[in-house]
């Protein structure tokens, strides 16, 4: 954590608050959080003076772009970012402070302190860690069935590992990576080049309603993901699959079980995804998968339920 849409839902609601302001000055109490430049006293100054004007996302990291600078900064396991009045008591915690001449501070909270920022002149981020190899980007146009089957159709390794892979796409996490493959009734241990034609396309049109669908809810407060405001994600309430071990298939009945897939976590229904990981086609991408689908997506129809994207208005 946080995935995809938790980023995503960061990214809109950072854009609403800090686009447009002007930074003063900037606090750093954690040097080892900046990884470029190795200067904390550099980084500091030459983020001073520099107006904010988009932020942008690829892949799990966000992008801070401001006039003739982006910061690119990657939140780990619990970083967060809030917006406060320079009068406000300073949490513990915070290792970055972006103080703004309007009197209000951006702040960089991290429990756990993994959490890292790179600043680059516009452009040069793409060539350089932790951007340069990064793979599809699931919610661009760019992100085709084709590009999608040329990513990872070839892979001899679990489907479950090439999708965490965020050199073939980027974004997935072990929480939409579950969700996706219960979706399209594919087995997580099934191997990637075995995967029919079917299971891919199923699988290509799982990604896309699963993350959307996570985005429109503010992504999954699963343990500590709060937005830029501080506020909790929804789609934790729509899971389907992970985190229900034991508990009854919500399409077949049958008791959903955990195992570990590359050294993940990974929950799955044994009927809806059944394994054929000898085989050169995927039993769950003709019967299982589409049954998933339908039974999915009905539910879904029937509710007409909305919930935004956690951004208060």
């Amino acid at each position: 954590m946080p995935e995809l849409p938790e980023v995503e839902t960061v990214r809109r609601t950072l854009t609403g608050l800090i686009v447009g302001k002007t930074i003063q000055s900037v606090t750093v109490s954690l040097p080892r959080i900046i990884q470029r430049p190795d200067d904390i006293r550099r980084f500091e100054m030459e983020l001073a003076g520099h107006r904010i004007l988009d932020v942008g996302r690829r892949g799990k990291f966000l992008r801070i772009i401001m006039d003739g600078l982006v910061l690119v900064s990657h939140l780990r396991m619990e970083g967060r970012y809030g917006l406060y009045r320079s009068e406000e008591p300073v949490e513990k915690h915070t290792h970055v402070i972006f103080h703004f001449t309007d009197g209000t501070e951006l702040r960089y909270k991290d429990v756990r302190q993994f959490g890292t920022m790179h600043l680059f002149l516009p452009g040069e981020e793409f060539n350089h860690k932790p951007l340069a190899k990064l793979g599809l980007e699931p919610l661009d146009e760019g992100f085709t069935k084709e590009a999608f089957r040329g990513a990872i159709a070839k892979r001899t390794s679990k489907i479950k590992p090439v999708l965490l892979n965020q050199e073939y796409v980027v974004g997935l996490g072990n929480i939409y990576v579950d969700e996706a493959l219960f979706r399209a009734g594919i087995h997580p241990e099934q191997p990637a080049n075995t995967l029919s034609d079917t299971a891919l396309e199923s699988l290509y049109e799982a990604i896309l309603a699963t993350l959307n669908e996570a985005v429109n809810a503010g992504g999954s407060s699963i343990k500590s993901y709060v937005n830029g405001q501080g506020e909790m994600g929804m789609f934790q309430h729509s899971l389907r699959i992970y985190g229900r071990q034991g508990e009854p298939c919500l399409n077949c009945g049958q008791p959903v079980e955990k195992t570990v897939v590359g050294g993940r976590g990974t929950h799955y229904c044994p009927n809806c995804q059944p394994s054929d990981r000898k085989g050169s086609s995927v039993k769950a991408g003709h019967g299982g998968g589409n049954a998933v689908k339908k039974r999915f997506d009905n539910v879904h129809a029937s509710s007409g339920r909305s919930t935004g994207n956690g951004v208060k208005s």
